[in-house]
């Protein structure tokens, strides 16, 4: 119940103010049934404006910093994560990286849309960068289709280092549904590469061969 009514009465009508999102390819998602919804990564409220387009709930496997903030602030974003049912992992690594597949795979199972940012963080400056393997591997895992999504105009709405949001305009393209067979290693991060080429292309960015991470 909470995430709707943060969807249709709290958060939604400010976000569709603030962003007045144009959205294309919508009829790619399935109505019902395992989704995986992969796309590029500008800003702290993409999953929000993705939340907001689909018709159906999305769950986000959350960075655990999300649900330990301090102060106000930190008891809002609180709220909000655990009322919309995202799931906390530590993204240290490792185990850690496991345990966040898992989840992936379990709400997959139970018929849930799962939404991810290959990228692992986002963008520093706009750009398209390398993807995380994780996407694929759930989606060879599960043989849930997975979706790929263009974003555009969340970094203007929710600039890095800035407290306060600012009106804009979101563009979000979802393409067509794509399931994996089971691929090799090498095979895996070809088609990671190839989703992240394509998400650039969609949303007319550069493409970066290297992880978003590592960029100073």
């Amino acid at each position: 119940m909470s995430y709707w009514v943060l969807k249709q009465l709290l958060l939604g009508p400010l976000l569709r103010l603030l962003g007045r999102p144009k959205v294309e390819g919508l009829q790619h998602i399935p109505r019902t049934g395992p989704v995986i919804i992969a796309a590029n990564h500008l800003a702290a409220i993409d999953s929000l404006y993705l939340a907001l387009v689909l018709p159906r709930r999305i769950t986000f496997i959350a960075k655990q910093e999300y649900f330990t903030q301090p102060g106000p602030r930190g008891r809002i974003i609180r709220w909000v994560m655990t009322a919309t049912g995202q799931v906390a992992v530590d993204r240290s690594g490792g185990s850690a990286s496991t345990a966040a597949l898992d989840a992936a795979v379990r709400i997959l199972e139970s018929g849930g849309a799962w939404g991810i940012h290959p990228e692992g963080t986002r963008s520093p400056d706009g750009r398209v960068y390398r993807g995380r393997t994780g996407a694929i591997r759930v989606a060879m895992r599960t043989g849930a289709p997975l979706v790929p999504v263009a974003l555009s105009g969340t970094d203007r709405i929710n600039p890095r280092g800035r407290r306060f949001w600012r009106p804009g305009r979101v563009h979000i393209v979802f393409g067509h549904a794509r399931t994996f067979p089971p691929l090799d290693h090498t095979e895996v991060r070809t088609a990671t590469d190839t989703l992240m080429t394509d998400l650039a292309t969609r949303s007319g960015r550069r493409y970066v061969d290297r992880y978003a991470a590592k960029f100073r």
